[in-house]
């Protein structure tokens, strides 16, 4: 997947002069918001990380702190998430879905469900050295019953690799029988495959699962579980299908309708810019009437907007 994102490397790249016109841009009265979105989505994650480190030793001040006290509201917050590093940005989402007033499944879900088995791996050791916490200990104190399994299997991190020949009929079997095919369901039957089947794998099984029980296998987990359980099972499937579809779909749902959840929007903004989101646009586009670029721009303003239709990089007319 690698180049599939929007933002890259800045070619001319100094770390220095980059601190410097960010500190002119923050001095005196009033602030270049501009010139300060307009560097930071030019930059990829790890120049951004020099430009961090030489403002202090250029002005002994931190730079996302001056930031902070110089910008305001969902602008604020979305060239804040820019600066952090891409696992400190997931271990501090999922710390804030863990630890703030109740439980932000929602975060939990998006997370846990797209990364690949290394992301997973680091994201655990990351907690840990930050907040001296077992994010699975964490993570099941705050959530119950399947939905709780589920997202424990998902943070072992430990999915088999590539296809099973030999399994393929036999899961999707299973899966209906423990589904469709009884009354009431065997919610384990749909934890152990969805949780440690390689991808792959799991699209074979989808077609396999088609053919023998002529339904699609969303349109099962749809009728025969609920709650956060449904929520991270059709996550989990909708990944192994496609990771760039699963987070178009999440960008549609965060802007269409009234409102916007602009936590979602900044979160998959930021975290999939380096990536895929060349990927996403490409099947936000394929899956909805419009682009994610005019979707962006109808439902955002300001600084807000300008910062996030540069990291989108362009319409897909």
């Amino acid at each position: 997947m690698a180049g599939r994102g929007t933002v890259k490397a800045h070619t001319a790249f100094n770390a220095n002069n980059d601190a410097e016109t960010l500190f002119k841009a923050m001095k005196g009265l009033g602030t270049d918001e501009e010139t300060i979105l307009k560097l930071l989505t030019s930059r990829s994650n790890a120049q951004r990380q020099q430009i961090k480190a030489a403002y202090k030793t250029l002005h002994g001040k931190d730079l996302v702190s001056d930031l902070k006290s110089e910008l305001g509201g969902k602008f604020e917050t979305l060239i804040v998430a820019l600066m952090e590093t891409p696992v400190m940005y997931d271990v501090t989402s999922l710390r804030h879905a863990i630890k703030g007033a109740g439980t932000d499944e929602k975060v939990l879900v998006e997370i846990l469900a797209s990364r690949t088995q290394a992301e997973i791996r680091e994201i655990i050791k990351v907690y840990k050295q930050e907040y001296e916490h077992n994010l699975e200990d964490d993570v099941a104190g705050d959530t119950s019953g399947h939905f709780k399994r589920m997202l424990v299997i998902l943070l072992q991190a430990s999915r088999q690799q590539g296809v099973q020949e030999a399994t393929i009929q036999s899961d999707a079997q299973a899966l209906f029988n423990a589904g469709e095919k009884k009354f009431g369901t065997d919610e384990d039957q749909f934890i152990t495959i969805l949780g440690n089947r390689s991808p792959e794998h799991l699209r074979r099984v989808f077609d396999a699962y088609m053919k023998l029980s002529g339904f699609q296998i969303e349109e099962s987990i749809e009728r025969e579980t609920s709650g956060g359980l449904q929520h991270v099972l059709l996550a989990v499937v909708k990944c192994a299908r496609s990771v760039p579809a699963y987070f178009a779909e999440c960008l549609y749902k965060s802007m269409k309708g009234a409102g916007t959840d602009d936590a979602t929007l900044i979160r998959i903004m930021v975290s999939r810019s380096e990536i895929d989101l060349l990927d996403i646009r490409a099947a936000f586009r394929k899956s909805f009437a419009t682009s994610l670029h005019k979707m962006i721009q109808n439902d955002t303003s300001g600084d807000y907007r300008k910062t996030l239709l540069l990291l989108c990089g362009g319409d897909d007319a």
